[in-house]
Protein backbone atom coordinates (compact mmCIF):
# COMPACT_ATOMS: atom_id res chain seq x y z
CA UNK A 1 0.00 0.00 0.00
CA UNK A 2 1.11 3.51 -0.70
CA UNK A 3 1.93 5.73 2.27
CA UNK A 4 2.09 9.51 2.23
CA UNK A 5 5.60 10.96 2.36
CA UNK A 6 4.40 14.00 4.33
CA UNK A 7 1.49 14.64 6.68
CA UNK A 8 -1.59 16.18 5.05
CA UNK A 9 -2.41 19.57 6.53
CA UNK A 10 -5.64 20.16 8.47
CA UNK A 11 -6.82 22.54 5.74
CA UNK A 12 -6.33 19.95 3.02
CA UNK A 13 -8.14 17.32 5.07
CA UNK A 14 -11.02 19.70 5.78
CA UNK A 15 -11.30 20.64 2.11
CA UNK A 16 -11.70 16.97 1.22
CA UNK A 17 -14.39 16.49 3.86
CA UNK A 18 -16.55 19.48 2.85
CA UNK A 19 -18.89 17.25 0.85
CA UNK A 20 -19.36 14.70 3.65
CA UNK A 21 -22.38 16.16 5.39
CA UNK A 22 -25.96 15.20 6.10
CA UNK A 23 -28.68 16.55 3.86
CA UNK A 24 -32.10 17.54 5.12
CA UNK A 25 -34.83 15.30 3.71
CA UNK A 26 -37.25 16.78 1.20
CA UNK A 27 -40.70 17.19 2.70
CA UNK A 28 -44.07 17.49 1.00
CA UNK A 29 -47.45 18.25 2.51
CA UNK A 30 -49.91 15.39 2.83
CA UNK A 31 -53.02 16.19 0.77
CA UNK A 32 -55.29 14.61 3.41
CA UNK A 33 -54.05 16.01 6.74
CA UNK A 34 -51.68 18.78 5.51
CA UNK A 35 -48.82 17.49 7.71
CA UNK A 36 -45.25 17.34 6.34
CA UNK A 37 -44.15 13.91 5.12
CA UNK A 38 -41.43 12.36 2.95
CA UNK A 39 -42.59 12.13 -0.69
CA UNK A 40 -43.69 8.75 -2.07
CA UNK A 41 -44.26 7.32 1.43
CA UNK A 42 -47.33 6.59 3.51
CA UNK A 43 -48.18 9.54 5.74
CA UNK A 44 -47.21 8.68 9.33
CA UNK A 45 -49.93 10.96 10.72
CA UNK A 46 -53.06 9.82 8.86
CA UNK A 47 -51.86 6.62 7.13
CA UNK A 48 -52.88 7.53 3.57
CA UNK A 49 -51.01 7.34 0.28
CA UNK A 50 -52.44 8.58 -3.03
CA UNK A 51 -55.90 8.95 -1.51
CA UNK A 52 -56.11 5.39 -0.12
CA UNK A 53 -56.06 4.50 3.57
CA UNK A 54 -53.29 1.98 4.28
CA UNK A 55 -52.80 2.31 8.03
CA UNK A 56 -55.81 2.55 10.30
CA UNK A 57 -54.90 4.42 13.46
CA UNK A 58 -56.55 3.39 16.71
CA UNK A 59 -57.78 6.22 18.88
CA UNK A 60 -56.40 6.28 22.39
CA UNK A 61 -58.87 5.83 25.20
CA UNK A 62 -58.57 8.31 28.04
CA UNK A 63 -57.26 6.89 31.29
CA UNK A 64 -59.74 6.71 34.14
Amino acid sequence: MAHPKRKHSKTRTDKRRTHKKLKTPNLALCPECKQPKVPHRICPHCGTYKGKKYIIKKEKKPKK
